[in-house]
């Protein structure tokens, strides 16, 4: 055998290692310089047990916020108010201060010791060195929708067949028939810890690598936001996703005035199949019905 041939076959076995390696590498490398910078920079943080509590209160602080804003302006500003979904209907700060008390007096009681006592008991989050490569990221999301929806489904259904569960712990926040951000965590103890139990043990169930945990957290708390914010933005999710498959604000705005439909919070596949989809209601017959609230009822 020449020289030169037990040269490159010697250098073969090499040469397919360093193939798989960068092959390996390169699944990674649009989330990795990302995670790199988190790491190097924000590493304990990122371990602490209450950082996913933390992170969440601070998007929902950070997006009602906004759309409050949005809510006081729009009376005067046109450009904006075009896009309401009751654009004759103000909010009002009686409206906001009801809300916004109930929602500091949840995080107080509920998550405020929550938060505690996972940094006390909880060991540090492991962080691993690598970022998960984008298809898996994708695909963690997607499946922590599906799975979070179809729970969601069962359990949002439930609460409105059962008489008692929606006395005791649903009614509160069909309150409000014209949806607005505030009412997004217009909820008893019992939803809310419901809601945050499922969006924290999907990605565990599903093995997800924690940054795709935590933007799938991130994403839910934008959702529920913009399901309930009242408006129809042309830029929002219902508005790009096609064919219909997401509700938005517009079918989860009539589920509040029609309570017996659009269960689900994504996508609309489960209350086609279960017969309580319904398409949002038209301008003059949400005009139509009572100002501010509907009656706690079963439906």
């Amino acid at each position: 055998m020449s020289t030169s041939r037990l040269l490159s076959t010697e250098a073969l076995p090499w040469m397919s290692d360093e193939d798989n390696v960068t092959g390996s590498q390169s699944q990674g490398l649009i989330l990795q310089p990302f995670w790199d910078y988190l790491h190097q920079n924000h590493h304990d943080l990122l371990r602490s047990p209450p950082f996913p509590v933390i992170l969440t209160v601070t998007a929902y602080f950070i997006l009602v916020g906004i759309y409050t804003v949005l809510d006081l302006l729009a009376p005067t500003w046109p450009c904006i108010n075009r896009y309401r979904l009751h654009p004759d209907r103000p909010v009002t700060w009686p409206n906001i201060w009801t809300t916004l008390r109930l929602t500091i007096y949840n995080h107080v009681l509920y998550i405020f010791p929550a938060t505690v006592a996972q940094w006390l008991w909880r060991p540090p989050t492991p962080l691993p060195r690598e970022a998960p490569t984008f298809l898996s990221f994708s695909l963690g999301i997607l499946g922590c929708m599906v799975l979070f929806d179809f729970q969601y489904y069962l359990w949002h259904l439930l609460h409105h067949q059962v008489p008692w569960l929606y006395r005791t712990f649903h009614a509160m926040h069909h309150k409000y028939n014209r949806t607005f951000s505030l009412v997004t965590q217009y909820l008893s103890g019992w939803e809310l810890f419901s809601l945050g139990f499922w969006t924290t043990i999907d990605p565990i169930l599903l093995q997800c690598h924690c940054l795709t945990a935590w933007v799938f957290m991130v994403f839910n708390v934008y959702v529920s936001v913009e399901q309930h914010c009242g408006y129809d933005f042309p830029w929002a999710l219902h508005n790009l996703v096609p064919f219909g498959l997401w509700g938005g604000a517009p079918k989860h705005d009539a589920h509040h005035q029609r309570p017996g439909t659009n269960f689900a919070p994504f996508f609309s596949h489960w209350d086609w199949l279960g017969g309580t989809h319904t398409l949002p209601c038209s301008p003059s017959l949400a005009a139509a019905g009572e100002p501010g609230r509907t009656k706690h009822r079963k439906d």
